[in-house]
């Protein structure tokens, strides 16, 4: 087995000494940004959220705490005093900042969740790590860019992986932690064992197009909607087929409107450029079509399926 096989090997089964990952500093309040977050307050750590205006920071601050409200009704149900306690004791821990450079001057590990654009992740690590000290680790939540992309505008790839979310995170299990070749051993085994403390369900992934789920996933969504397009089947028959003939708890056209047509569409636009061989990765003419008229599924009221947004 490779060394790096080993580390992965021990990495899933134990924890080894080393300084443990204890402020986190989050960059972007949105969904994602917030929902790990909370997840790093609730579970002990010293949380920095970061985003471009207070504004955007207090209604972050806000979802965080009627997600938690929610989490203490489940939790603490028989025991009001601890369910407080626990609220209280979780939002004292998460503070909130406009300065992604100096939120990370004193933290251990540095978690991006901003928009998918190459160029301006790229900017931001950029400064952060002229801003970071040196035992900062950065990982990046990013879905469908390669990490080795992003990671060269620092001088710490080693120090550098990926750490990728499912929202809403309070919620899913699931983390991917994605290493690159220069991923040394160390960061490594820091990302396992942070997001272990976080209560998650880790998989090891390698630096490629879309990581597990997505890899498997995204062509999915898109074959479902090339069947629809060449009028195979209607959206309803496709869900339904998927649901009842393989157990899915949602079919692909509905995880589409729920992903984001626009979301489907950059990922599947990008993978495209970079492998346009490949035909599961071809753009689809339909899904162009409902992007540019603004139909991007659940979050607009209208996708393949129509939402009543109230």
């Amino acid at each position: 087995m490779s060394l790096a096989g080993t580390v992965l090997k021990r990495s899933f089964s134990s924890s080894a000494s080393r300084a443990a990952i204890k402020h986190v500093t989050v960059i972007g309040g949105g969904l994602m940004g917030s929902g790990i977050a909370q997840v790093a307050a609730q579970t002990g750590h010293d949380v920095t959220m970061v985003d471009m205006s207070e504004d955007i920071l207090a209604k972050s601050t806000a979802h965080i705490e009627k997600s938690l409200t929610r989490v203490v009704k489940k939790k603490y149900k028989d025991d009001a005093e601890a369910g407080e306690k626990f609220l209280k004791e979780t939002m004292a821990r998460l503070s909130t900042n406009t300065d992604a450079n100096n939120a990370a001057q004193k933290t251990d590990l540095v978690i991006e969740a901003i928009v998918e654009n190459l160029d301006v992740k790229q900017k931001l690590f950029s400064g952060l790590d002229k801003a970071a000290p040196q035992h900062t680790i950065f990982a990046s939540n990013t879905s469908s860019l390669p990490i080795k992309d992003i990671a060269k505008s620092t001088s710490r790839a080693d120090r550098f992986g990926g750490l990728h979310f499912f929202n809403p995170v309070p919620i899913m299990k699931l983390v991917e932690v994605v290493r690159m070749p220069e991923t040394s051993d160390a960061t490594l085994q820091s990302l396992v064992d942070f997001i272990q403390s976080l209560g998650k369900t880790i998989v090891a992934a390698k630096d490629t197009p879309g990581f597990i789920v997505n890899r498997l996933l995204v062509p999915y969504i898109m074959e479902a909607v090339r069947l629809l397009e060449r009028g195979d089947a209607s959206a309803r028959d496709i869900d339904v087929a998927m649901k009842h003939g393989a157990g899915y708890i949602i079919g692909p056209i509905e995880l589409a409107d729920y992903v984001g047509l626009d979301t489907c569409k950059f990922i599947i636009d990008g993978w495209h450029t970079n492998m346009p061989e490949n035909a599961l990765f071809n753009p689809s003419p339909i899904l162009d079509h409902m992007v540019s008229e603004g139909k991007l599924g659940i979050k607009s009221g209208e996708g393949f399926y129509k939402y009543d947004n109230k």
